[in-house]
């Protein structure tokens, strides 16, 4: 067995909606059936005894070594904790080759697990040992540190129930909600609402307590020192206990409660003065410490914190019962645990002293033990949900500290015997404030019901009915795709929208090219939906950018397939038949929104049979009204768009509404039949987003297909009165259309310039020229700068094999670089001509061609 590549498909793709791990994986000839090695099973279960069945009940095929990887490798993960449950393996074209296909929830942990499961299989085959408990572990601590903490996940979690898409921007907690203009982000429990001046005021405790007395919120008295005999002199001056604190700090580190001697305080300053250099001595409140949680102007949770304690059964040593308690497995080291393991270390000794024992001490039963005064989560402590019982007078408090400090998002922390009763009337107190604030305690509390703190933060974010979703049009297909995005991308604009665009020439926000380049694929879709400035998206979607990656988008509200054909990279990627193509094209009308639709070529049957994969509504397009599928269609009262004489018609029913081919440039008064199709698609997707007419009808009118516009669209120059047209036609199909096109216009004599890519096949690249040779007079041939993996020659020589048959071109002309054959094709031109120049390198070539025209 040889895995020979690995990808990670992050969005919906070829298999599933899920995110998931792709491998090619090679076998033996024995290996294509575990039945061949007869020993195999039994080792394999032996190093994992957690494995299910290999060969699902009723299932009569060979079960290869590929499909035991993916089975391994989604059980791995499932046991380590990961929620994936997808898997698949199909074999290719090639004889022994598989692709296997595995869920994964966090990509580093899907490609461990893929790794080891390869170990593992191995291991089996080679009956070597193979460490299952330290893989699993590995599995786990891996997870563990990439997966969001249970703060951030809660929030992701509300999110994605409210439909509403996110991206994770960093291995951190960093996430983005929504696309485009409706994006909103978090870090943590940050939103980019909270002010870094709010951040900034709560992490000054001395000015947080100022602020909260001059908005009348109950504050312990106290203030700043810098010395310990300062926080002696401090201490000595409020009378009685006293907390002493960092001015800057977080978590309940460096915090000492409820101290009195000097030596304590002094103790307590030098643990507080290593996080701050300014240190704050208060008032001891006595009482309970509460963390008050405050979404949006409103109380949403609170809880009691306990600090961190154990109790004595006159057996153990506390070490031993801290030990103990830690064994529990909602305990964990950071906070991806609902508890943090209780830590022993110098102020927990700190704190034992003062009640009389140390680490080894053996205390009575049912004696309670604390390892700290403070009561953070972050520290081992636990929390009791008390939401339900805070006095309004209390909450009103609350809000009132979460306001004046700034925050969006607060967590407000009080010192009170309890939360039944205001705090004046018990003299409790506020003690801190924290932006950013945990939301394990709220999430899952020790004792009583978790709270939707997350749900809450959401819903503080976007008011009901708002999923953050900007309007997504998909098209795919073999031909028209760029022009059809074009023209669909300058409608929304002249619908007053601010519209992103991928396409293959580039990616553009708001008409401003922003990236060059061929940008078909997720990586740049992406790059538009996290831009703020986007109202509305466009994006040309490539069969390679599905198969690497899968969708830059879980759905789109329109999902355009313009055509299948012959031409794009067939036997690629596995990809032998224009079926196969139909399967990679059809994934875009999948993940067509419910309410969303597909718009789809009626007179392509592989088309049309997509439409029953579509969870949306349908709409065809088609030059013939009558075609089956439009009359069928139209007769049920769906919406069809098609050609009727002199206009394109919308109906739907009854109600039908005309766009008259003269005021569509792009069509030349209808004479360009693929550019008639490709406005009745950007009509069709138009209509589907809910556009009026009038706007549908000024961005048809107002959209130029020139070399600026649309480059190496069907551009169109005039040449000494000869006509020069330019396009990126690469395929037979294209070639086929352009031929229907050019024979519309009238000529006296008709050239073509023309190369062939070499990662086509030889067949399509001889039918380039089977076409054009019945349709030209005279055929260039040039020799791209790129092979793409062909030897010297080897491209025009297909290409004159195609042109052996030909019945109208009686001048072929070899030309090795793509502007030496502009350059002799023009030359040849007399006014009445037409020249077609079938362009490789798009920008350059146009700016050589509009460089001549200007020198005639």
């Amino acid at each position: 067995m040889e895995v020979s590549r690995i990808r990670a498909l992050r969005g919906p793709n070829l298999w599933s909606k899920n995110t998931a791990i792709e491998a090619i994986v090679s076998c033996a000839d024995a290996e294509c059936s575990i039945d061949n090695l007869p020993e195999f099973e039994a080792r394999l279960r032996a190093r994992m005894p957690q494995l299910g069945l290999l060969r699902p009940e009723g299932h009569q095929d060979a079960v290869s070594i590929a499909h035991v990887l993916q089975i391994v490798a989604l059980t791995m993960q499932a046991y380590a904790g990961c929620p994936v449950t997808f898997g698949r393996t199909a074999s290719t074209i090639e004889p022994g080759v598989f692709q296997v296909v595995v869920e994964y929830s966090e990509e580093d942990v899907g490609k461990l697990a893929m790794a080891l499961a390869q170990a593992l299989v191995h291991a089996a085959l080679d009956d070597a040992p193979f460490d299952l408990a330290d893989a699993l572990k590995r599995l786990r601590e891996l997870d563990e540190d990439v997966r969001l903490g249970p703060s951030t996940g809660s929030i992701v979690n509300a999110a994605v129930a409210r439909n509403i898409p996110y991206r994770r921007l960093t291995q951190g907690s960093m996430v983005q909600f929504g696309w485009g203009s409706k994006q909103r982000r978090i870090q943590a429990a940050e939103t980019d609402q909270t002010s870094a001046i709010s951040e900034s005021i709560a992490q000054d405790k001395d000015l947080t307590k100022m602020l909260l007395d001059a908005a009348g919120v109950p504050v312990p008295m106290g203030r700043s020192v810098t010395t310990a005999e300062e926080a002696w002199a401090a201490a000595q001056e409020l009378g009685g206990p006293v907390v002493v604190k960092p001015r800057d700090g977080s978590q309940g580190r460096g915090v000492a409660v409820n101290i009195e001697t000097r030596e304590r305080v002094i103790q307590a300053f030098e643990a507080a003065e290593e996080i701050s250099s300014e240190v704050i001595v208060e008032r001891y409140i006595p009482g309970h410490d509460f963390r008050l949680l405050v979404v949006g102007g409103a109380l949403v949770a609170a809880s009691r914190r306990d600090p961190p304690q154990v109790t004595g059964d006159g057996q153990q040593t506390i070490r031993q019962l801290v030990e103990q308690v830690n064994a529990d497995p909602l305990r964990g080291d950071g906070h991806a645990t609902s508890l943090t393991k209780i830590r022993f270390d110098d102020i927990a000794l700190a704190t034992l002293k003062k009640q009389g024992f140390d680490a080894d001490s053996v205390p009575p039963a049912g004696t309670l033990i604390f390892l700290r005064n403070n009561a953070n989560l972050s520290t081992g402590g636990s929390a009791t949900d008390v939401t339900d019982e805070v006095h309004p007078e209390m909450a009103a408090r609350a809000v009132s500290a979460a306001r004046m400090i700034g925050l969006d998002i607060c967590g407000v922390d009080v010192v009170a015997e309890s939360v039944l009763y205001p705090l004046e009337d018990q003299h409790g107190g506020v003690v801190e404030v924290n932006a950013a604030p945990g939301l394990r305690m709220h999430l899952n509390p020790s004792f009583g019901k978790g709270r939707a703190v997350g749900e809450a933060i959401i819903a503080n974010m976007y008011a009901d009915g708002d999923d953050g979703r900007i309007p997504v049009v998909a098209v795919a297909g073999t031909n028209g795709k760029t022009t059809t995005v074009r023209l669909t991308a300058h409608i929304l604009g002249a619908a007053g929208n601010r519209v992103g665009m991928t396409n293959s020439d580039g990616v553009y926000v708001d008409n401003l090219r922003i990236d060059t380049g061929d940008c078909s694929g997720p990586r740049s879709a992406r790059s538009v939906l996290m831009h703020p400035d986007v109202d509305a998206a466009v994006f040309e979607t490539a069969r390679g950018g599905i198969l690497r990656e899968g969708l830059a988008f879980d759905r789109c509200n329109v999902a355009i397939v313009t055509n299948i054909g012959m031409g794009d990279h067939l036997g690629l990627g596995y990809i032998s038949t224009v079926e196969d193509l139909a399967v990679v094209k059809r994934v875009i009308v999948q993940h067509v929104h419910p309410a969303g639709t597909a718009v789809l070529n009626a007179a392509d049957p592989i088309v049309t049979e997509m439409a029953v994969s579509c969870p949306g509504s349908i709409t065809y397009f088609a030059e013939d009204r009558n075609h089956p599928v439009m009359a069928t269609h139209r007769a049920q009262g769906l919406r069809a768009v098609y050609r009727d004489g002199d206009a394109i018609v919308t109906a739907q029913g009854a109600e039908e509404t005309r766009y008259p081919l003269a005021a569509i440039p792009l069509t030349r008064n209808g004479a360009i039949t693929f550019q008639v199709e490709n406005a009745m698609a950007s009509i069709a997707a138009a209509w589907a987003l809910g556009l009026d007419e009038d706007v549908i009808r000024r961005g048809l009118a107002t959209f130029v297909n020139d070399a600026q516009t649309a480059p190496g669209r069907f551009n169109v120059f005039d040449y000494r009165g000869a006509t020069v047209i330019a396009d990126y036609g690469h395929n037979p199909d294209a070639i086929l259309a352009l031929v229907r096109a050019v024979d519309a216009m009238p000529a006296k004599r008709r050239s073509v310039v023309i190369s062939g890519a070499g990662d086509r096949r030889d067949e399509d690249i001889r039918m380039q020229t089977e076409i054009l040779g019945d349709a030209f007079d005279e055929v260039v041939l040039y020799q791209d700068q790129c092979q793409r993996g062909r030897a010297d020659g080897e491209v025009l020589a297909l290409l004159q094999q195609g042109l052996a048959n030909a019945t109208r071109s009686k001048l072929v002309e070899e030309i090795h670089g793509e502007f030496l054959a502009i350059d002799t094709a023009l030359a040849r031109l007399a006014p009445g001509d037409l020249c077609l120049i079938l362009v490789d390198q798009v920008e350059e070539a146009l700016a050589h061609i509009a460089s001549r025209i200007s020198q005639a």
